[in-house]
């Protein structure tokens, strides 16, 4: 989101001078926040619903539903309550903004619901990681931008594949750690359908095709300080070789950690850089 509205600073982003809206910046934070906690929760609870969650075979850290530390009721009460919140945020912006943007919102807080929810999950065929780079890189970002401007400059858009690609690797890797649970339970994530080296390349793809694209932000969008994003490349360097190395279980825990720190640190440097440089 700050990516997407630092993309929208500046002359450089459809040939318009405009001073950002801080409220409008407000409520799609608000928005791409609600909603990814909407959609974690409904995960954990459509997960502990189906027993894909066993605490016997789990690696990763406990969740809600599955390990028992809330009833399936309470996420579910959660979930609709974040959606709601979402809702809230987003009303402002359909109100002030522009109308059709109620139609993203719905396909947003659908696909959350709807990636582990639902009669035919499509997080259990191994469509999740496109749904991350859709709605949490794409929409978020090109959305953020949107709202300010009312246009999507081709910045915006190479940005956006910037931030997917980073929150997709997140899902990547922990479906890398989840392979042997998934396998087991029927949970025939992309992961599952790749394998674990086809698996480990696509986390390198998707680490790597950012620091590509930066030249491309930096230079040819005219923003030269986007290019302190490469400073993630430092960072990136022991999640790629502890993936790559054959990590499994447990050790790929940590990872997670340092791929959160890796799109941490680079989107925020790239959105200092977009916007200073705007």
């Amino acid at each position: 989101m700050i990516v997407g509205t630092a993309a929208a600073a500046g002359p450089s982003s459809l040939g318009v001078a405009r001073g950002l809206s801080w409220w409008i910046a407000g409520c799609a934070l608000g928005v791409a926040i609600s909603v990814q906690v909407a959609t974690n929760y409904a995960n954990d609870y459509a997960d502990g619903r189906r027993g894909t969650d066993d605490p016997s075979s789990r690696v990763g850290p406990p969740r809600l539903v599955g390990n028992g530390l809330a009833s399936p009721e309470e996420v579910k009460t959660a979930t609709i309550a974040a959606f709601v919140i979402t809702a809230l945020f987003g009303l402002p912006l359909v109100v002030f903004v522009e109308p059709w943007l109620v139609v993203v919102g719905i396909a947003a807080m659908a696909a959350g619901w709807f990636y582990t929810g639902g009669p035919r999950p499509y997080g259990y065929a191994g469509f999740g990681e496109a749904f991350v780079f859709v709605f949490f890189g794409l929409v978020a970002t090109t959305g953020s931008t949107y709202v300010q401007i009312l246009g999507v400059p081709w910045i915006s858009w190479v940005a956006a594949v910037i931030v997917g690609s980073f929150a997709t690797a997140l899902l990547v890797v922990n479906n890398l750690r989840d392979i042997p649970g998934d396998t087991r339970s029927g949970k025939r994530t992309l992961a599952v359908h790749l394998g674990d080296r086809g698996t480990r390349w696509l986390y390198l793809a998707l680490l790597v095709l950012p620091f590509l694209l930066l030249p491309i932000v930096a230079g040819l969008g005219g923003r030269p300080l986007a290019a302190l994003g490469l400073v993630g490349v430092v960072l990136a360097r022991r999640p790629v070789i502890t993936v790559l190395s054959g990590a499994q279980g447990p050790a790929l825990i940590p990872v997670l950690a340092a791929t959160a720190q890796v799109q941490i640190v680079t989107c925020a440097l790239v959105a200092l850089g977009l916007f200073v440089g705007g």
